[in-house]
């Protein structure tokens, strides 16, 4: 199992996902920088959260010009798995590998602490439909805005992953529970393929016993899941 994480300059998290996949995984993981132009034998891609050039102009726009963006389409058109955390996430619907926009947070005030997500979506990231997971998030422009017809696609075709909901699973639109204002509670969207996720929360950050905290690890055993299956 192959995992290849995308750095870009600015990438902050870049390591987190790293460790976590490589170190918590077991997978062999390595870095890919924005320079390159290839993949290499990448079975899924991560590509991490940060302030990807700075966040200029907006999150994730000026990343769209670099050169391992074709590589990154290429691979999704193939069907490849891709998850893409918090300014990943802001980077695939900048390219347009996931629909929507990641907008200022409601607050207008950059939120970092934990919080609750219920899987939905059924894809090669997502748990159990209805498992409740706490992860914490670390972003300032995570609210999701999309057009009505888009959410109602979204939702029909089981393509919202992830919904920001209490700890007991409830959703209701009310801060603290939804953190950022998203349109439908959303935390994570897949493309129509259902390979390509994008989620703001940091399941890389909470993936091991000294974090308090293995929920995030959920996410990358269905990762492992998927594989295994698309290999065996």
């Amino acid at each position: 199992m192959n995992i290849a994480v995308v750095r870009f300059p600015g990438s902050n998290a870049d390591w987190d996902a790293l460790h976590a996949a490589r170190d918590v995984l077991g997978a062999d993981a390595r870095y890919v920088f924005h320079l390159e132009s290839s993949l290499g034998e990448a079975d899924a891609v991560i590509v991490p959260g940060g302030f990807s050039y700075g966040d200029y102009l907006r999150p994730g726009a000026i990343a769209c010009f670099s050169p391992i963006v074709p590589a990154l389409r290429a691979f999704a058109e193939r069907g490849g798995p891709i998850l893409g955390i918090c300014n990943g996430f802001q980077i695939l619907t900048e390219l347009g590998l996931l629909p929507g926009a990641l907008t200022r947070n409601r607050q207008l005030r950059f939120e970092c602490r934990d919080v609750w997500v219920r899987a939905e979506g059924r894809g090669p990231f997502t748990p159990a439909e209805g498992t409740v997971l706490r992860l914490p998030i670390a972003h300032a422009d995570g609210r999701y805005h999309c057009d009505a017809q888009t959410l109602a696609e979204l939702e029909d075709s089981g393509r919202i992953a992830f919904r920001y909901c209490s700890p007991a699973g409830e959703v209701t639109e009310d801060h603290p529970v939804n953190p950022n204002g998203s349109a439908g509670n959303v935390a994570g969207v897949y493309n129509e393929r259902l390979n390509v996720m994008g989620m703001m929360p940091h399941p890389e950050r909470s993936a091991e016993e000294i974090l308090g905290n293995v929920d995030g690890l959920q996410i990358f055993e269905s990762l492992r899941r998927h594989l295994s299956g698309a290999c065996g």
